[in-house]
């Protein structure tokens, strides 16, 4: 694999409200040292980075502006000049300019990392797919929580990960691992 100079990493609601006990058992528990090292070695390269942050209108919810959880967590904080692209809806595309922003710049290659899988990581990795971009999405980069499905049959955050992914792979995106987009960096 070989991504072009100017594909973007880009980080989907990294935020401490993710790691309120509200939510219960994930998976991935080492996702954010990932997120961390892709991002460490996309800056090095001098590589776009853009950062999403869930600004919920949501009362109760932690992600919403002026909570603690609002914040970006420690391993994936923004550096001047990274742009921030705040979104209100599960998809970074809706109600963003996300997608001019990335035109406008000559992206057509998108990274993605971040959380919730099956929520706002998969709504945008969709809909970067339904846009024309290529799109990877970093497995081991990327978590979610257990739930019930429609049926009510319990599935463990790993389940609904993987059903998730392979509800995106191949039609809107290309699953890969850390790693390899790290090796795909190297000259």
């Amino acid at each position: 694999m070989r991504l072009p100079e100017n594909a973007v990493l880009l980080l989907i609601d990294l935020q401490k409200a993710i790691d309120h006990p509200d939510w219960g058992e994930r998976n991935n528990p080492q996702a954010e040292n990932n997120v961390a090292a892709l991002l460490a070695a996309w800056r090095a390269g001098g590589r776009p980075v853009y950062h999403v942050r869930h600004d919920s209108v949501e009362r109760a919810s932690h992600y919403r502006p002026g909570q603690p959880g609002h914040d970006f967590k420690p391993e994936a904080l923004p550096v001047d000049g990274e742009p921030v692209i705040g979104k209100r809806t599960n998809s970074a595309f809706i109600g963003t300019d996300l997608e001019a922003r990335l035109r406008a710049a000559g992206h057509t290659t998108v990274v993605v990392a971040g959380v919730i899988t099956n929520n706002s990581v998969e709504a945008t990795v969709r809909m970067a797919g339904n846009l024309g971009f290529r799109t990877l999405l970093v497995d081991d980069a990327t978590f979610t929580f257990g739930q019930r499905d429609w049926d009510g049959v319990w599935r463990t955050a790993g389940e609904v990960h993987a059903m998730s992914l392979a509800n995106l792979h191949g039609e809107y995106c290309e699953v890969v691992r850390t790693l390899a987009v790290l090796e795909s960096l190297l000259p």
